[in-house]
């Protein structure tokens, strides 16, 4: 590989028009400067297309998918037009540090191969960066057992989106396409599999970058149909964990993820959450909790966590006239 290899800057772009340029000047800016930049439009209803094409100057290469074909599909798009030796993923209301990708880079070349890198990342609010916080979790560290790092995600301990990521083409290429029929929380079952395709995680402390919370995002949606997909993010990727280790610490990790399934669809989708609490028996039972305010997690600790959510979803709808 070359002492300098490219990085293909991969963003998938819908309805991003206000915080697109904050994103593209964030990648334009990296001190890497072997750098490609591509992103695929995903049928934007507002000005992104337009706002994206004023940077072609710049060297981003833009393309336009014409219909909304879903993230997934953009993704794909960007795969196949990337030429990088490494791939960083950027969703379009992200922002990089300048040194994000360097300092990922240089880490990765002192690496052995089959080693992914990540990054640390801060939350902010309302478009205002001085909000920002680093939040440390247990996968904030250098992981020699991949499968570990997974255990610790899923059983509530930490958590990568997908901008921290930095991929060495071997594992993208081992790792294959996003799963275009998946919406919500469509990384953790690319991410499952790029991480059991590796040997190794690095994480490195200076490569950070800020994670865009207040705008609409496929995380926050809660419609049926995102929840199927969510349902099927689960199962394929708790499938794909016990196919190559079927242990105690796997089991509790997959009955973990079933878990949290169940508290976002509970009162939901029933039916999917009797087969989920299923699951979780089978697997050996997971102890997590649901998260809230001060006074829920009181009554969920006095009460139960379904009891809790009964009383939270009565308020809510009396409240409000939300259907929570």
């Amino acid at each position: 590989m070359s002492i300098s290899p490219l990085v293909s800057i991969l963003i998938p772009v819908y309805n991003a028009e206000p915080y697109l340029r904050e994103t593209l000047d964030s990648a334009l800016n990296q001190t890497w400067r072997n750098l490609e930049i591509i992103l695929v439009d995903d049928g934007s209803k507002d000005d992104s297309l337009a706002i994206a094409k004023s940077y072609e100057s710049k060297g981003v290469k833009v393309i336009s998918q014409g219909q909304n074909k879903g993230q997934t599909a953009a993704l794909n798009r960007c795969l196949a037009e990337a030429k990088g030796d490494f791939i960083q993923y950027l969703d379009a209301d992200d922002i990089l540090e300048p040194q994000k990708i360097e300092v990922q880079i240089k880490r990765l070349l002192e690496e052995p191969s089959g080693t992914l890198a990540i990054a640390p990342w801060a939350r902010f609010y309302q478009n205002d960066l001085s909000t920002a916080k680093f939040v440390p979790n247990n996968d904030w560290c250098d992981f020699d057992d991949p499968i570990a790092w997974l255990v610790e995600c899923w059983t509530g301990h930490g958590t990568m989106p997908p901008s921290s990521w930095l991929y060495p083409r071997e594992i993208i290429d081992k790792t294959g396409l996003w799963h275009e029929e998946l919406t919500l929380n469509n990384d953790m079952e690319y991410f499952t599999r790029a991480v059991l395709a590796s040997r190794r995680l690095v994480f490195c402390p200076e490569a950070k970058w800020y994670y865009r919370s207040g705008n609409p995002s496929l995380s926050g949606q809660r419609s049926e149909k995102a929840l199927w997909s969510q349902y099927e993010v689960i199962r394929l990727s708790t499938e794909r964990l016990l196919s190559v280790e079927n242990s105690d610490r796997t089991r509790y990790a997959t009955a973990c993820a079933w878990q949290y399934f169940v508290f976002i669809a509970y009162h939901r989708l029933p039916e999917l959450v009797q087969y989920a609490e299923k699951k979780i028996t089978e697997l050996g039972g997971c102890d997590l909790k649901p998260d809230g305010g001060s006074l829920f997690r009181v009554l969920r600790d006095i009460f139960g966590w379904k009891a809790a959510m009964n009383l939270q979803r009565f308020y809510y709808r009396y409240r409000y006239q939300i259907n929570y």
